[in-house]
């Protein structure tokens, strides 16, 4: 029976270790990279005033998910891997479970919210300073983080409170929830089932939601007789529907890959695409492709000079 204070052994990247010191400084640079970034976005929105609206208060939260949910894994993997250690406490391992399930479910919800601001800017243009007022962002966004911390506390309670027994080792770089219930000699059946459950909520509503939304937007883009007119109006939410395709479509092949068996190597790949690369791609995205955000730049450099 394994202690609940007792260390548990993550194997890591396995055959990787040979090449441990060039994956340590590629992940490193591109966790540093991550953070500088999103920071930015944090700053850009705090002070350029043409940033003040919905839209940019939703993506400063997007980029404090992140924050939170590359920070969650990225340190102790470096670590780990530059070491060749893999031990950690089950507390410590459901602590950062914990944060990855609140990151994922806040993160899948601010995405949707952003959506909802689009659509109710290009389809319901009249009524949307009265609706998306500073107010119900407040409440929406804090509704969001609320979400994602109550529904991981659920599930991660029901985690802790499983038996576990030997042997205490995890193949993977981080404490995900398959490789935490093959540790248990408990009936997981219902954690699963809850896991389950919860995923209609949190992915495939949000999902369809914004599916549907995108779908009223490009209807409405359609009906607008100018080709710029349509290209300007698209091009206020490219960015947005460039980090949704990358999220989901990471997430989506991420849970389709199985869990056991020859391709668990190819799964552990993509959750450290997901989890240390994709964070890196909202500031990326926004910078390039979202005219209000350069524009933020440049002034944030002229001002500097």
């Amino acid at each position: 029976m394994i202690n609940k204070t007792e260390e548990l052994v993550l194997v890591g990247f396995g055959r990787l270790q040979n090449l441990k010191h060039l994956v340590f400084m590629f992940f490193f640079m591109v966790y540093i990279a991550t953070l500088l970034g999103n920071f930015l976005i944090i700053l850009l929105v705090l002070k350029s005033h043409q940033l003040h609206i919905p839209m940019y208060y939703f993506l400063l939260h997007l980029s404090v998910c992140d924050i939170v949910f590359t920070t969650n894994i990225a340190p102790t993997m470096l670590h780990n891997l530059l070491l060749d250690l893999g031990k950690t406490s089950m507390k410590h391992c459901i602590s950062q479970f914990y944060m990855y399930g609140t990151s994922t479910i806040t993160e899948c919800y601010i995405l949707t919210l952003m959506s909802y601001d689009r659509y109710l800017a290009i389809c319901k243009p009249l009524h949307y300073t009265s609706t998306m007022d500073i107010n119900f962002c407040l409440r929406l966004v804090g509704g969001s983080w609320l979400s994602g911390l109550l529904i991981t506390l659920c599930t991660s309670i029901m985690v802790f409170n499983r038996d576990f027994c030997g042997p205490n080792i995890i193949d993977h770089f981080m404490c995900e929830l398959a490789p935490l219930l093959k540790l248990s000699c408990s009936d997981t059946t219902s954690v699963e089932v809850v896991v389950f459950v919860l995923s209609i909520p949190i992915i495939v509503i949000p999902f369809v939601f914004i599916v549907v939304t995108y779908i009223n937007i490009f209807i409405t883009v359609l009906k607008i007789p100018s080709t710029s007119g349509r290209q300007k109006t698209f091009s206020t939410c490219s960015s947005h529907l460039t980090s949704v395709g990358t999220y989901y479509g990471t997430l989506t092949i991420l849970y389709v890959v199985p869990k056991r068996g020859p391709l668990l190597n190819v799964k552990k790949a993509l959750h450290l695409l997901y989890t240390v690369v994709t964070p890196l791609f909202n500031p990326v995205i926004y910078s390039l492709r979202n005219q209000d955000i350069r524009k933020a730049i440049q002034m944030l450099l002229f001002k500097k000079r």
